[in-house]
Protein backbone atom coordinates (compact mmCIF):
# COMPACT_ATOMS: atom_id res chain seq x y z
CA UNK A 1 0.00 0.00 0.00
CA UNK A 2 1.24 3.37 -1.08
CA UNK A 3 0.57 6.40 0.57
CA UNK A 4 -0.05 10.00 -1.01
CA UNK A 5 2.77 11.40 1.16
CA UNK A 6 5.23 8.61 0.63
CA UNK A 7 4.71 8.54 -2.89
CA UNK A 8 4.95 12.27 -3.64
CA UNK A 9 8.11 13.27 -1.34
CA UNK A 10 9.79 10.24 -2.93
CA UNK A 11 9.45 12.24 -6.03
CA UNK A 12 10.92 15.29 -4.29
CA UNK A 13 13.67 13.70 -3.43
CA UNK A 14 14.29 12.64 -7.74
CA UNK A 15 13.65 15.92 -9.17
CA UNK A 16 16.28 16.80 -6.19
CA UNK A 17 18.18 14.83 -7.35
CA UNK A 18 17.99 15.50 -11.36
CA UNK A 19 18.40 18.93 -10.43
CA UNK A 20 21.79 18.72 -8.79
CA UNK A 21 22.92 16.58 -11.89
CA UNK A 22 22.01 19.18 -13.83
CA UNK A 23 23.80 22.13 -11.94
CA UNK A 24 26.85 19.92 -12.33
CA UNK A 25 26.77 19.24 -16.05
CA UNK A 26 26.20 23.32 -16.50
CA UNK A 27 29.45 23.60 -14.47
CA UNK A 28 31.75 21.19 -16.47
CA UNK A 29 30.25 22.29 -19.69
CA UNK A 30 26.98 24.39 -20.64
CA UNK A 31 27.06 23.70 -23.98
CA UNK A 32 26.58 20.19 -22.82
CA UNK A 33 24.24 20.62 -20.33
CA UNK A 34 20.86 20.58 -22.41
CA UNK A 35 20.16 17.00 -21.71
CA UNK A 36 20.13 17.58 -17.71
CA UNK A 37 18.22 20.35 -17.74
CA UNK A 38 15.68 18.20 -20.44
CA UNK A 39 15.72 15.34 -17.31
CA UNK A 40 15.27 17.69 -14.67
CA UNK A 41 12.71 19.80 -16.54
CA UNK A 42 10.66 16.96 -17.86
CA UNK A 43 10.89 14.99 -14.40
CA UNK A 44 9.31 18.42 -12.50
CA UNK A 45 6.81 19.12 -15.09
CA UNK A 46 5.61 15.27 -14.70
CA UNK A 47 5.77 15.96 -10.44
CA UNK A 48 3.43 19.51 -11.04
CA UNK A 49 1.25 17.35 -13.72
CA UNK A 50 0.52 14.40 -11.07
CA UNK A 51 -0.45 17.25 -8.58
CA UNK A 52 -2.54 19.08 -10.17
CA UNK A 53 -4.51 16.76 -12.58
CA UNK A 54 -4.96 14.33 -9.99
CA UNK A 55 -4.02 14.91 -6.46
CA UNK A 56 -5.01 18.26 -6.05
CA UNK A 57 -8.59 17.45 -8.00
CA UNK A 58 -8.75 14.39 -5.22
CA UNK A 59 -8.36 16.89 -2.59
CA UNK A 60 -10.35 19.39 -3.34
CA UNK A 61 -13.40 17.83 -4.51
CA UNK A 62 -12.96 15.54 -1.25
CA UNK A 63 -12.58 18.96 1.01
CA UNK A 64 -14.38 21.68 -0.64
CA UNK A 65 -11.15 23.74 -0.25
CA UNK A 66 -10.27 24.99 -3.58
CA UNK A 67 -8.89 28.63 -2.77
CA UNK A 68 -6.58 27.32 0.10
CA UNK A 69 -3.55 25.49 0.11
CA UNK A 70 -4.33 24.08 -3.24
CA UNK A 71 -4.20 27.46 -5.48
CA UNK A 72 -0.93 28.36 -3.53
CA UNK A 73 0.61 25.40 -4.59
CA UNK A 74 -0.43 26.31 -7.66
CA UNK A 75 0.66 29.29 -7.60
CA UNK A 76 4.17 28.17 -6.92
CA UNK A 77 4.24 25.63 -9.47
CA UNK A 78 3.47 28.64 -12.17
CA UNK A 79 6.51 30.70 -10.94
CA UNK A 80 9.02 27.70 -10.75
CA UNK A 81 8.00 26.84 -14.54
CA UNK A 82 9.14 30.63 -15.13
CA UNK A 83 12.14 30.30 -13.73
CA UNK A 84 12.51 26.77 -15.58
CA UNK A 85 12.22 28.36 -18.44
CA UNK A 86 14.46 31.15 -17.94
CA UNK A 87 17.03 28.44 -17.20
CA UNK A 88 16.57 26.83 -20.53
CA UNK A 89 17.03 30.06 -22.15
CA UNK A 90 20.03 30.79 -20.51
CA UNK A 91 21.52 27.13 -21.50
CA UNK A 92 20.47 28.24 -25.27
CA UNK A 93 22.76 31.44 -25.57
CA UNK A 94 25.23 29.77 -23.10
CA UNK A 95 24.94 32.14 -20.37
CA UNK A 96 26.23 30.69 -17.39
CA UNK A 97 25.63 33.46 -14.86
CA UNK A 98 21.86 33.63 -15.97
CA UNK A 99 21.64 30.13 -15.67
CA UNK A 100 22.41 29.82 -12.11
CA UNK A 101 21.15 33.02 -11.04
CA UNK A 102 17.73 31.67 -11.53
CA UNK A 103 18.75 27.74 -10.80
CA UNK A 104 19.34 29.35 -7.28
CA UNK A 105 15.93 31.28 -7.14
CA UNK A 106 14.57 28.28 -8.38
CA UNK A 107 16.48 25.72 -5.71
CA UNK A 108 15.43 27.94 -2.56
CA UNK A 109 11.70 28.40 -3.80
CA UNK A 110 11.58 24.41 -4.59
CA UNK A 111 13.08 23.68 -0.72
CA UNK A 112 10.24 26.00 0.30
CA UNK A 113 7.68 24.65 -1.66
CA UNK A 114 8.59 21.23 -0.66
CA UNK A 115 8.50 21.93 3.14
CA UNK A 116 5.30 23.23 2.55
CA UNK A 117 3.82 20.35 0.66
CA UNK A 118 5.71 17.79 2.97
CA UNK A 119 4.87 18.98 6.12
CA UNK A 120 1.45 20.31 5.42
CA UNK A 121 -0.35 19.51 2.58
CA UNK A 122 0.18 16.04 1.95
CA UNK A 123 -0.47 15.41 5.41
CA UNK A 124 -3.37 16.78 4.96
CA UNK A 125 -4.81 14.72 1.71
CA UNK A 126 -3.25 11.67 3.62
CA UNK A 127 -5.37 12.20 6.07
CA UNK A 128 -9.09 12.83 3.94
CA UNK A 129 -7.88 10.74 0.93
CA UNK A 130 -6.18 7.71 2.91
CA UNK A 131 -9.06 5.43 1.45
CA UNK A 132 -8.44 6.04 -1.90
CA UNK A 133 -4.72 6.13 -1.39
CA UNK A 134 -3.93 3.62 -3.71
CA UNK A 135 -6.19 4.32 -6.33
CA UNK A 136 -4.74 8.31 -6.39
CA UNK A 137 -1.36 6.92 -5.99
CA UNK A 138 -1.66 4.65 -9.52
CA UNK A 139 -3.21 7.52 -11.26
CA UNK A 140 -0.58 9.22 -10.73
CA UNK A 141 2.08 6.47 -11.62
CA UNK A 142 0.25 5.63 -14.61
CA UNK A 143 -0.35 9.61 -15.96
CA UNK A 144 0.91 10.74 -19.05
CA UNK A 145 2.23 14.26 -19.02
CA UNK A 146 0.53 17.10 -21.28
Amino acid sequence: MSTIKGFLTEDHGRCDELFAKMEDAVTQSIENAKEAYDAFAEATERHFQMEERVMFLEFEQKTGMTQGPTAIMRHEHAQMRNLLAQMGKAIEAKDKDKFFGNSETLMILMQQHNMKEEQMLYTMAQQHLSAEADRIVDMMRSMIVE
